[in-house]
């Protein structure tokens, strides 16, 4: 199997074919829960802070529960993905998320109501995350999976750009509520709607019996064993899990600490939605980017970005511009992370067991995901300020890049048969 390496110009046939797939997987990511849901915490803090009495230390522990759910189903989802379909276990679990959200809003008093709903909602919406969407865009798209990948993933971007503002317009109309009410609509009358009429997986007819829950046809790549004894899925692993436990560190705490030095709400969410912007847009070049050049080259690189914006924020500066250039460095990393993720796990280990591989390395991103708040709390109650997370993530956006350039050469595969269903 060939892929294009140096030419610049872009096959559109994939395009022609797929471009469901990919307005779909653009909708399935920007409102999947880890997105929605993250990006759009930090206007839930005040207003949960004023109606319960919560800390904002408390608080930032439910993140770790929100990715601790996470990493439950990602282990989960592939199984029933291969089990029973895909689109059927999409479409319940846009369904079940739904409810999960509009329960949500009869929080009690205690913290531990809170956990418990950011515990439960990725686990009953397992079949809505972001790893259903890239599996989808990976099997549509060979050519240009890279591009198709940043595209798809660009969806957070315009989560980071348009949720915050959302839910603080339903929250100033309402109170904390109308949050997860908003959130629950844009999966039952957005989401639900374009899957049922759009999700199909290629090669497979939708007249016959045994594909009419989409379920996989044969794929090429490296066994769940020979992947999981792999030294560079181990690799992936550990570089990108530094990298992401630093990102969520700076999406969770960009507007509280911006607002800490004395800019305005207005100003703070100004400079979060350039984050948004930039995530969209370095999404895009990298996805173009990872089809042409050294995969591992091209990640690091990009990887490394969010350093400099770390910096620029541990100088002290309260110059808007400034603090816009470090959100959009940030933002461009960010953008690059996941999509990176998920082109070199389908690109090392193939998409045979793309699915259970992809889960167990998200999956292990989420644990290290779940644990950073748990850090960062820590490091805010006993500093005072943002300085030592900062300094942190400078480390871990040093160290991750370096260690994905030891990757090498991806492998070719020959066409494997699925392992038998039971």
């Amino acid at each position: 199997m060939s892929h294009p390496t140096s030419d610049a110009a872009i096959d559109f046939t994939e395009f022609r074919q797929g471009w469901r797939m990919l307005i779909l997987a653009v909708a399935g990511v920007a409102v999947s829960i880890n997105a929605a849901l993250l990006y759009g915490f930090g206007t839930l803090v005040l207003p949960l802070e004023q109606a319960f009495g919560w800390s904002k230390s408390e608080l930032q522990v439910s993140i770790t529960f929100l990715f601790g759910g996470a990493v439950i189903s990602l282990q989960l989802v592939g199984w029933f993905n291969l089990r029973h379909g895909m689109k059927r276990v999409t479409v319940i679990s846009l369904i079940l998320l739904s409810l999960g959200y509009l329960l949500t809003t009869q929080l009690t008093p205690s913290i531990w109501s809170l956990y418990l709903a950011f515990a439960l909602l990725p686990i009953v919406g397992m079949g809505a995350l972001a790893v259903t969407w890239t599996q989808l865009l990976s099997l549509w798209y060979e050519r240009n999976r890279g591009l198709a990948l940043a595209i798809g993933l660009s969806g957070t971007g315009l989560t980071a750009a348009t949720i915050p503002r959302l839910l603080a317009w339903g929250i100033e109309q309402w109170d904390w509520r109308a949050a997860f009410v908003i959130l629950a609509l844009l999966n039952l009358l957005l989401l639900l709607p374009l899957t049922l009429l759009w999700f199909k997986v290629p090669g497979s007819d939708m007249s016959n019996q045994q594909h009419r829950g989409n379920k996989l046809p044969a794929l090429q790549g490296m066994s769940f064993k020979e992947g999981m004894a792999s030294r560079k899925f181990w690799t992936c692993n550990l570089a990108l899990g530094l990298v992401i436990s630093s990102i969520v560190g700076m999406v969770t705490s960009t507007v509280p600490m911006l607002q800490s030095r004395g800019l305005t709400a207005s100003d703070a969410s100004l400079i979060f939605s350039g984050f948004g912007v930039s995530l969209i847009f370095g999404r895009l070049l990298i996805g173009y980017l990872l089809d042409r050049h050294w995969p591992p080259g091209v990640a690091a690189i990009s990887l490394a970005l969010p350093a400099i914006g770390c910096l620029i924020y541990l100088s002290g500066t309260q110059d808007f511009m400034l603090l816009l250039s470090a959100a959009i460095l940030v933002g461009f990393g960010a953008g690059a992370e996941f999509d990176i993720a998920a082109f070199l796990v389908a690109r090392y280990f193939g998409l045979r067991e793309y699915g259970r591989l992809f889960g167990v390395h998200q999956g292990l991103n989420t644990v290290a995901s779940a644990l950073a708040p748990l850090l960062f709390a820590l490091l805010l109650s006993r500093t005072g300020s943002y300085s030592a997370m900062l300094l942190y993530s400078m480390a871990c956006c040093l160290v991750g890049p370096l260690l994905l350039l030891t990757l090498g050469r991806a492998p070719r595969f020959s066409a494997q048969p699925l392992p038998a269903l039971a």
